[in-house]
């Protein structure tokens, strides 16, 4: 979802609410009248990003969803077109033959059951049917489950895609070494809602208003949630209890 695509969203959610003052309450506001007009409040600090998210607008359906509601799942060898479409390359430290394509049942935002993408390691491939298996009962909801390309990977971090995904060939944040994203051994959930944090830098760039981890809000992962239990049930660590930084997206096989 491009930054004017969410713009629009915004202001159309603007225009049927009569505000947009910030990120959503954890529960919907009761009826009432809408004020008049709106009030113009002066600040002298600059405001956090908008929370462009809204559990109203739908899921955009990029492999066919369950005809059924039900959750499903598929583990088989990597199909050449979904290789070709991935940061897949010789150079990666994983070899194509060690990776499986996945495909599991998730809850949007809107409610309903869809269908995801993942490249992930061989090894990882169960466990993390289990995982997001567990996800879809607890009805944890996710944005966007997709194989990403180079030019995803490449793109400016402003999390528009807000992309669930395992296998990425890149480095660590900041490092040479490998990321365990380069074999398929690691998976980043809801990016936007749970971004990485060390030091002035967070990514996505527009989802700082979510650093504020006290207010919880759809889509976010919490210490004792759903999301942490189904991942620690499977033997996979959060990154949201490093101590240097914070990566409250990122779970992995060895902790890394």
């Amino acid at each position: 979802m491009t930054i004017a695509r969410r713009a629009v969203l915004l202001m159309t959610v603007c225009g049927v609410l009569g505000a947009c003052s910030g990120p959503p309450a954890r529960t919907e506001p009761a009826a009432g009248p809408a004020p008049s007009a709106p009030v113009a409040v002066p600040s002298t600090s600059p405001s956090p990003a908008p929370d462009l998210r809204n559990r109203s607008v739908p899921t955009v359906d990029e492999l066919p969803p369950p005809a059924d509601g039900a959750f499903h799942s598929t583990v088989g060898a990597v199909p050449a077109e979904v290789l070709a479409r991935s940061t897949w390359s010789r150079r990666c430290p994983v070899k194509a033959t060690d990776l499986r394509y996945v495909t599991v049942g998730f809850r949007g935002f809107d409610g309903r059951a869809h269908t995801g993408e993942l490249l992930v390691h061989r090894r990882a491939a169960g466990p993390l049917v289990t995982v997001f298996g567990r996800l879809f009962a607890a009805g944890y909801p996710i944005e966007r489950m997709r194989v990403i390309s180079s030019a995803e990977l490449n793109a400016p971090p402003t999390g528009d895609g807000n992309t669930t995904a395992v296998f990425a060939c890149r480095a660590v944040r900041g490092q040479k070494a490998w990321s365990q994203h380069a074999y398929g051994l690691a998976v980043d959930v809801n990016p936007f809602q749970n971004p990485y944090h060390r030091g002035d830098v967070v990514l996505p760039e527009l989802a700082t208003s979510y650093l504020d981890r006290g207010t919880v809000r759809p889509g976010m992962i919490r210490a004792n949630g759903p999301v942490v239990r189904a991942f620690a049930a499977v033997g996979w660590k959060w990154g949201g209890n490093y101590r240097s930084l914070k990566d409250f997206m990122h779970f992995s096989a060895n902790g890394g």
